[in-house]
């Protein structure tokens, strides 16, 4: 399972907005995706989005390059300082949910 996040400064005080966008769900359908978990932080002028899934750079590419979801993620521009920028995981821990197997 692999996990990279996809870190986005956000307009000055548009975090609200940013929020406003997330409220329908992603402009994608995270069941057929190929993604196992999606989620998003807002906060300090940041939006977070963190993807986990098998070969996760590729499902994320295409993703951005499908033609049909571009028009939903153009919705973000207006919120975004600059071009968002991608942050390899360099470590992660869980907890066993069940140790005794």
């Amino acid at each position: 399972m692999e996990r990279i996040a996809v870190i986005a400064r956000l307009q000055p005080g548009a975090e609200g907005r940013a929020q406003a966008l997330l409220e329908g769900g992603p402009p994608f359908d995270p069941e057929t995706s190929g993604l196992v978990e999606h989620s998003v932080y807002i906060g300090n002028g940041l939006a977070v989005f963190v993807f986990e899934g098998d070969q996760v750079i590729r499902r994320l590419s295409d993703l951005v390059n499908d033609p049909v979801l571009s028009a939903s993620f153009g919705a973000w521009a207006p919120v975004l300082a600059d071009a968002p920028q991608l942050a390899h995981e360099a470590y992660h821990w869980r907890s066993d949910e069940d140790e005794s197997t």
